[in-house]
């Protein structure tokens, strides 16, 4: 009768882990017979440790192993001569790597009978080393990836025991010839090989799990030894289940056996679904993949494991949704199975059965208690009905849906009231229905996608039957408009608010027009949320805006239906309500009055920083769409915004205050920064930012020195006695200086009406200097305000006070500003005033023009607009005329005061002009090159040029076109032309100076052969000493200068002596007398300048 072999069960392997002899001794023999050979092997091998305790453990060991037949048989194997054994073996294994097919073994054996009753007959000695053999057989079949061939030592199971016993002790006594985990290799592929692993494993419960990270390793499921490995991991599973969810780890951290890693989870049912979730929902996106592939190719092959955790899950789905009413967390476990069913069809691509979509039906259409869990579970059944269209896939389930998407509707309210939630259900489902109207379905699945918090593919064909329900059965369109401005605004809207709310509605039924088409007003509400809203900022509420100004403005886009504009802007009144509590708001002339109304008054403004920002976005928007749509208006009067209006306004501080939370505004900060850069360039100059990034750096915040606030009459006194009692002016302007903005903004009209009296000669310098700091910090607030107020108070003593008052309209008249009193422009610190208002004025006058066009369009008899190039044309000269005459007029301001320098003191304050002077002309050059060429084609006074070449750095671009203004015929120009280039030359001297040197020469040569004798003269005297400084500059250049010099004194010499010119008759005698002392005077002229020659050249020792 065969030997029936035990499998190792797990409270032996326990034991043996634990080495509890006590609880071995008391379990039958029949069921500790597998781990036999290693008690024996302790009992018998000398102890490391003679302690009291390891004998008393031996004794133990004894004590269980007597009685047992079989154990004598065990110690027989422990008898072997291993040492001559193993020579025996290595000779073996080197014949066998020698030879392909190796045939020795049985004769070498003496087993003629076969193997197997051989091996019955065969003394100790012998049948371990058959064994061995056969295994070292199996190994190389293995290797060589041949099928296992049939062992009868192996493969019948009455051998096993001994099988087992014998590579028990050879695995301790041969560990150079054998090892656990190639043993566990090969014999994974004989028929009984999982019992002997296990029994192996048992005997050496350490190798646990190298053995089990080994085997899942290298187990491939499709594979052919796939289904071997896997019943081995399920039976050592089986024998240690207290490793089954470590084991379960080493399958996720490996990405392999995903049958064996689910068979273990559902030994754990109680965290099937948490393990789940976590493997298709978890962060690791490799994990994600390759549990999804797993579940596609499962399906196709109907593996059994996954089989059975559908089975599993359905069970939890019917019993949750049966015991709905009794489960305290009901909306938890049922918002939790629903994101695993929408994870395992989205993901992982689970195509439902008929019993799973009805047990999921059910569970959807649950109406679960008014709580906010309540609310999200909810809101996970309504994205399911659309992730999932299997679930209205019949009449029966599409009846089922309606009425449970109809009982939500009706208990909407009573989810707002009691949930607790920032965003209530209606608006989840108003956006639905929206998304359904437009039939935008990327928006639709980027919403579910969102709320479930995964990635899924909706695809456009399946939300038919849905969009069906919501559009004709729920929601029509005017059921969208009329509901949606009826819900309120969110109070404290910010983008940390998570949700579908009100506001997504309202931008989605504007973007569409829907509001439009039913003539649904929709202002009031907008306004409201503008006013609610905080920071940081929304995200939709940038886009809410862009959309309702774009309905403002083109209300038609597509012109097939002709919509009535009933949409109307906000007035000036809502608009400075949002302003009220702003201490920046300055008009430079009185507003009509406006009178709040009731309503108007009881809208409380959240955060007022995001609320005026909104509305400065508004209007910048709102300005700039009406200007870019003006032929699309066909003729229909819009509302415009006075520039008075928009000159109030704190534009440039908002704008700094969004730079500085640009985090908070991080989606409305760019969009407003290309707005204000667009249309209001004056508000956004280069010089500003760079000056407000100096004082936030030089001066961050300080204490205030005193801690008492500066009263209007202490600055009145302290300005009025400015020269008599200075220290009270500075300890006043150091008190401002160290305000914020909003604060010091209260005292800007009294400062600037005392700007004269500042900059008077008596008053000291460092007064000036903290003035100057106090004008630029309001400058970077109030920029139009300033400069009106500013220009009021440089102006109040001339006569143009009475010509006309100003305006913000005046700001685009360059000319106007430059239009002040001579002692304005001989006051540096005035001067570096005006040039930034005159920059101002400049930026703000090429957009006016810009604007003045689009407005005064031309158009023709089929009503297009018109391009005309001559108006376009006319433009650009204007702009040009006007930078032009502005730096002209600085360059005779140059003139007027190299004039008047006759001391130290005042060549200092040129010296000082100039550099401002030569910084506004060198910014102006260098934005507009085209500038440098018009200025110098006019030309100016010789007497700044020498000034103007010192202190403008990008004088250099002159050396480029300057030789194009000598082919001009008229005299002065030529004479200014040759001057300029002088000093250019002498101030850059580099290669292509020299050719227009050259080319200066050459003009001067033929010029002075062509003129008459007083002509030449003329030419002479003004020419003469730029010919030295071309020499000085370029010493080989001398001889083309002396040539010119000997020819023309030559012929002065000449015509004096014959007393005729070449073009006149002989003279009188009277008339040949004065043109001899000319000529001699002119020749005298010419030796003194080729003396200047020799001295400036030819004796300089540098040339040697």
């Amino acid at each position: 009768m065969p030997v029936k072999m035990y499998d190792v069960t797990s409270r032996v392997f326990s034991a043996m882990q634990n080495l509890d002899i006590t609880l071995l001794a008391s379990y039958p023999e029949t069921e500790i017979r597998p781990v036999l050979p290693s008690l024996v092997r302790m009992s018998l091998l000398s102890p490391l440790d003679n302690t009291e305790s390891s004998m008393e453990s031996r004794k133990q060991i004894l004590a269980v192993l007597i009685g047992i037949e079989v154990v004598n048989s065990i110690v027989s194997y422990l008898q072997v001569n291993y040492h001559e054994l193993e020579n025996e073996l290595k000779k073996e294994l080197q014949t066998r790597q020698k030879s392909v097919y190796f045939e020795g073994q049985q004769h070498e054996y003496g087993l003629q009978s076969g193997i197997a009753l051989g091996f019955e007959r065969a003394d100790v000695a012998r049948k371990v080393r058959v064994v061995l053999s056969e295994i070292f057989n199996l190994q190389q079949q293995v290797s060589e990836q041949k099928p296992a061939a049939h062992s009868e030592i192996l493969d019948d199971g009455i051998y096993l025991e001994e099988v087992v016993d014998i590579l028990c002790i050879a695995l301790a006594e041969l560990p150079s010839l054998l090892n656990i985990l190639e043993l566990t290799d090969a014999l994974v592929h004989v028929p009984n090989g999982h019992r002997i692993i296990c029994a192996l494993v048992a005997n050496f419960p350490d190798c646990y799990r190298d053995v089990v990270s080994h085997v899942i390793a290298n187990c491939d499921e499709e594979g052919s030894d796939g289904k071997y490995r896997l019943t081995l991991l399920m039976a050592l599973s089986e024998m240690n289940p207290s490793q089954a969810l470590a084991n379960r780890s080493m399958c996720v951290e490996m990405l392999k056996v995903p049958s064996y890693m689910l068979k273990l989870t559902l030994k754990h049912p109680e965290d099937l679904i948490a393990f789940l979730t976590g493997l298709l929902l978890g962060n690791d996106q490799n994990l994600r993949s390759w549990f999804a592939v797993y579940i596609r190719s499962s399906q196709k092959r109907k593996g059994d494991a996954l089989n059975l955790v559908r089975v599993e899950l359905l069970q939890k789905v019917i019993q949750t949704t049966s015991k709905a009413t009794e489960l305290r967390d009901f909306n938890l476990q049922g918002a939790v199975l629903l994101r695993l069913y929408c994870a395992l069809r989205g993901i992982g691509g689970l195509k439902f059965n008929d019993d799973e979509i009805n047990a999921l039906s059910q569970l959807v259409t649950s109406c679960p208690q008014a709580t906010p869990s309540g609310v999200r579970f909810v809101t996970l059944a309504l994205c399911m009905l659309i992730a999932c269209p299997s679930l209205v896939s019949t009449v029966p389930l599409e009846n089922k849906a309606v009425e449970w998407l109809t009982w939500l509707i009706r208990e909407d309210a009573f989810f707002c009231k009691r949930s607790g939630t920032s965003s209530s259900l209606g608006e989840m489902l108003l956006l639905l229905a929206i998304h359904f109207h437009s039939n935008q379905i990327s928006a639709i699945s980027e919403m579910v996608c969102s709320t479930l918090a995964m990635k899924i593919p909706i695809r456009p064909n399946s939300t038919n039957r849905i969009k069906q329900l919501f559009t004709q059965d729920l929601f029509t369109e005017q059921v969208v408009a009329l509901h949606a401005v009826r819900v309120p605004v969110t109070p404290n809207l910010n983008g940390t608010i998570p949700g579908y709310l009100p506001v997504h509605c309202i931008h989605q039924l504007l973007k569409s027009r829907t509001f439009l088409k039913h003539k649904v007003p929709i202002k009031a509400w907008i306004f409201k949320q503008i006013c609610s809203s905080v920071r940081p900022v929304h995200p939709v509420m940038p886009a809410l805006v862009e959309v309702f100004v774009n309905t403002l403005i083109i209300p038609n886009p597509t012109g097939k239906v002709n919509i009535d504009h009933m949409h109307r802007p906000f007035t000036e009144a809502e608009i400075l309500h949002v302003f009220r509590t702003s201490k920046l708001t300055f008009f430079a002339e009185e507003l009509p009055p406006m009178v709040e109304s009731e309503e108007l008054s009881s809208i409380e403004v959240s955060c007022p920083l995001t609320a005026q920002l909104l509305m400065i976005y508004y209007l910048m928007l709102y300005e700039d769409t009406r200007l870019m749509n003006l032929s699309a208006l066909g003729g229909r009067k819009q509302k415009e915004y006075s520039n008075n209006f928009l000159g109030g306004l704190p534009l440039k501080y908002l704008l700094q205050k969004a730079h500085h939370y640009h985090h908070d505004y991080l989606s409305l900060f760019h969009p407003l920064l290309r707005l204000i850069i667009s249309n209001y360039p004056h508000l956004s100059m280069v010089d500003d930012w760079l000056e407000e990034q100096n004082l936030a750096e030089g001066n961050p915040p300080l204490v205030v020195v005193s801690k008492r606030e500066l009263k209007p009459e202490q600055l009145d006194q302290a300005l009025g006695a400015i020269q008599s009692k200075p220290h009270l002016a500075i300890r006043a302007f150091k008190q401002l200086l160290q305000l914020p903005p909003e604060s010091l903004a209260q005292y800007g009209q009294k400062l600037v009406q005392h700007m004269p009296m500042v900059f008077e000669k008596t008053v000291p310098r460092y007064i000036k200097d903290l003035y100057n700091d106090l004008w630029l910090r309001l400058n970077a607030v109030l920029p139009t305000t300033l400069w009106i107020m500013s220009l009021r108070a440089i102006t109040s003593s001339s006569d143009s006070i009475n010509r006309r008052s100003f305006g913000n309209e005046s700001l685009l008249e360059p000319m106007e500003v430059l239009s002040c009193p001579r002692h304005v422009f001989c006051s540096p610190y005035l001067l570096m005033i005006l040039l930034r208002i005159l920059k101002g004025s400049l930026a703000a006058s090429k957009t006016y023009l810009n604007v003045h066009m689009q407005q005064k369009q031309v158009l023709d008899k089929n009503g297009l607009v018109q391009t005309d190039a001559d108006r376009e044309e006319l433009k650009t000269t204007l702009i040009a005329s006007q930078e032009s005459a502005a730096v002209h007029i600085l360059l005779e301001v140059l003139e007027y005061k190299a004039s008047k320098a006759h001391d130290r003191v005042s060549h200092l304050e040129l010296r000082e002009i100039q550099g401002i002077i030569g910084t506004y002309v060198h910014q102006a050059f260098i934005s507009e090159p085209s500038l440098a060429k018009l200025v110098h084609f006019q030309t100016y006074p010789k007497s700044v040029i020498p000034m103007i070449v010192a202190s403008v750095p990008s004088m250099h671009i002159c050396i480029d076109f300057v030789h194009e203004f000598l082919n001009v015929t008229e005299m002065d120009k030529q004479i200014f032309t040759i001057e300029l280039t002088s000093h250019l030359v002498l101030n850059y001297s580099i290669p292509k100076s020299l050719g227009v040197s050259k080319f200066c020469l050459n003009v001067i040569q033929t010029t002075l052969s062509l003129l008459t004798s007083s002509a030449k003269c003329k030419f002479l005297r003004n020419i003469l000493p730029a010919m030295v400084r071309f020499v000085e500059t370029f010493p080989i250049l001398a001889d083309d200068c002396v040539n010119i010099l000997m020819t023309t004194g030559r012929s002065l010499h000449s015509q004096s002596s014959l007393g005729v010119t070449t073009m006149q008759m002989p003279l009188t005698e009277s008339a040949k007398l004065c043109s001899y002392r000319d000529a001699q005077l002119h020749i005298t002229m010419i030796e003194d300048a080729f003396k200047a020659l020799v001295t400036a050249v030819m004796q300089k020792s540098e040339l040697y």
